[in-house]
């Protein structure tokens, strides 16, 4: 007999049918075959979401990647890339064992503590980390728990919200990433501020189990849509279902400012040391004390040594200085000159930055004391007015220079009254050269990566590709560096179609690729149009030189792709050369 379908099966089988003959409005909603979709972690295949996350980044490509986007940080880049990518390779090693390590063996997690006034780029590096790997991230604020929880929630709502960023996905939600603000403000103040707070050390300790291993239930009391969906699926099947998430695989990254660790690390030291450190009073060798905080530390500092157990990795950031802060502005990669330029572009205003208003820019941002947020308030206080008053006129480019940061209300109604004054065209012009420059050092920074993972060599042709596709598209240089390497890749890819459906080899030297990825890169253009325009006449002409000399091997020039036509000509001319040649031979 032949196997009877599951309900499932069933389902999809009348669907199938139905959609077939009545067309794809109509489907099957019976009640009895109505399935709720699997969310549970157990029993999905390989094809789910967790299936994109990069298990086996390296350490050393992370930190390359990191820095691509973030200025100084140097030894936390590195902690965290390493730390992280361990984390994630770990979970590979267990996933391709098949099993999980046992209860209390391995259990210790690369749960990380960052260190560093506000500014500094903590939230970025993570997100930039959840990014890269491709698992879900969501942040929390450990001030706005208490030991009994916040508006009837508790610590385990970050569980839920992980779950909800991963799209109700359970098997990819297990392997994300939460990140935990403000810790600093949970330290008890015991011995340290002056006096006990037990609801600090309640919100620790609530901490405690997630951050190592527990089972979180998604559906609580003061979730109502948890509440609604448990009613549906009840109603759907009659049964009960409790759906929960192990934390197991999820990496907790907690942050601060921890104002004072410093003198907690220093009296520490002077103790050790005799007290040769009590001199040491600037402030910037106080910072440096952070450098050397320990477990213990942290504990007199007002945590309990149980959460501080579970934050193995200690990373300390650095507080950016002015020359920091005007490297962080000429990353093509940083965030705050890419929106403002979005911001003037909504209007159709290209705005460009001197190197000089850069700097201006920088030192300005480093008296406020807010690390790369100093730099977006200087910003917007000199440029707000330009913002209000540029769309109402023809003006389409605007050049920041430095008397316009020192004095922006007249430089401002200078450019009014002159809007065309070609003194400003002409320094407009040498920022945007000025800008091409930079972006293009950054690209070739980033040949290494482009090797790794698209096989792809940069030329100067290609850094001007990728360079006007970042200009173009308005994207980071990871998306442009994304889309040159895909084109290239399905290049490729065409001449193994070619080799399996004709048995004729293509190459295509530097310069030929370089032109198809020019014409893909255009608006309206692919790989695939060029590719299939070509194909057809290629198959034709290869074929009769194939069948004539044997020849299966062809090198495709960037005549190839700019005149097929020439190119087809020259080489059925050069076949019958040759033909002609060794008869000529023959006969003498």
């Amino acid at each position: 007999m032949e196997k009877i379908p599951d309900q499932k099966e069933l389902e999809k089988e009348l669907s199938d049918y139905l959609s077939n003959k009545y067309g794809s409005r109509i489907r099957v909603l019976s009640q009895q075959l109505a399935v709720e979709p699997e969310l549970e972690g157990e029993g999905r295949g390989k094809a789910g979401k967790s299936s994109r996350i990069r298990f086996d980044l390296k350490p050393e490509e992370l930190e390359a990647y990191l820095n691509e986007y973030v200025i100084k940080q140097e030894i936390a880049k590195s902690i965290l890339a390493t730390k992280v990518c361990t984390h994630f390779n770990r979970i590979r090693y267990f996933l391709e064992q098949g099993r999980e390590p046992e209860p209390g063996v391995g259990a210790i997690k690369n749960n990380i503590i960052l260190i560093g006034p506000t500014g500094v780029g903590k939230t970025y590096l993570v997100k930039l980390i959840a990014k890269k790997i491709g698992v879900p991230f969501v942040k929390g604020d450990a001030t706005k728990f208490s030991e009994t929880g916040y508006v009837g929630g508790d610590v385990e709502d970050l569980v839920r919200d992980l779950v909800y960023a991963a799209g109700d996905d359970l098997e990819l939600a297990q392997y994300g990433i939460i990140y935990l603000d403000e810790v600093d403000k949970i330290a008890s103040s015991n011995t340290f501020w002056g006096g006990p707070d037990v609801s600090r050390t309640g919100v620790q300790r609530a901490l405690l189990k997630p951050m190592e291993e527990t089972e979180v239930d998604l559906k609580v009391a003061h979730d109502p849509v948890s509440q609604i969906q448990a009613i549906e699926q009840y109603r759907r099947t009659g049964k009960k279902e409790k759906k929960t998430l192990n934390t197991r695989h999820i990496l907790f990254i907690v942050s601060g400012a921890f104002n004072g660790l410093e003198k907690v690390v220093k009296e520490r030291l002077s103790k050790q040391g005799m007290g040769f450190q009590a001199a040491m009073n600037t402030r910037e060798q106080e910072r440096d004390f952070l450098k050397q905080v320990t477990a213990e530390d942290l504990i007199k500092y007002g945590f309990e040594s149980e959460f501080v157990g579970r934050l193995p990795v200690i990373a300390v950031l650095d507080e950016l200085t002015a020359d920091d802060l005007y490297e962080i502005l000429r990353n093509p990669n940083n965030p705050i000159i890419t929106s403002k330029k979005r911001d003037f572009l909504a209007y159709g205003i290209d705005i460009k930055f001197e190197d000089k208003a850069l700097n201006l820019l920088a030192e300005r941002a480093a008296l406020e004391k807010t690390g790369a947020r100093g730099l977006v308030s200087v910003i917007e206080r000199i440029l707000i007015q330009f913002e209000k008053r540029l769309p109402s006129t023809a003006i389409k480019e605007l050049v920041v220079t430095p008397e316009l940061v020192a004095r922006p209300e007249e430089e401002l109604e200078a450019m009014l009254a002159q809007p065309d004054a070609p003194i400003r065209r002409e320094r407009f012009q040498k920022a945007s050269q000025q800008e091409q420059v930079i972006l293009k050092e950054s690209i070739w920074r980033r040949e290494g990566e482009l090797r790794r993972r698209y096989h792809l060599p940069l030329t100067a042709a290609r850094v001007d590709l990728i360079a006007a596709q970042y200009l173009r598209c308005d994207c980071d240089l990871k998306t442009a560096f994304e889309e040159v390497g895909r084109c290239h890749e399905q290049v490729l890819a065409f001449g193994d179609r070619f080799f399996s459906e004709h048995q004729i080899h293509l190459e295509f030297d530097p310069e030929a690729m370089d032109e198809i990825l020019r014409r893909a890169l255009e608006p309206g253009s692919s790989v695939t149009q060029i590719c299939q325009e070509m194909s057809q006449d290629l198959e034709y002409a290869l074929k009769l030189v194939r069948d004539r000399t044997s020849q299966d091997h062809f090198l495709l020039t960037r005549e190839a792709i700019s005149d097929l036509e020439s190119y087809l000509n020259r080489v059925i001319r050069d076949y019958y050369q040759k033909t002609l040649f060794r008869e000529g031979e023959t006969a003498r």
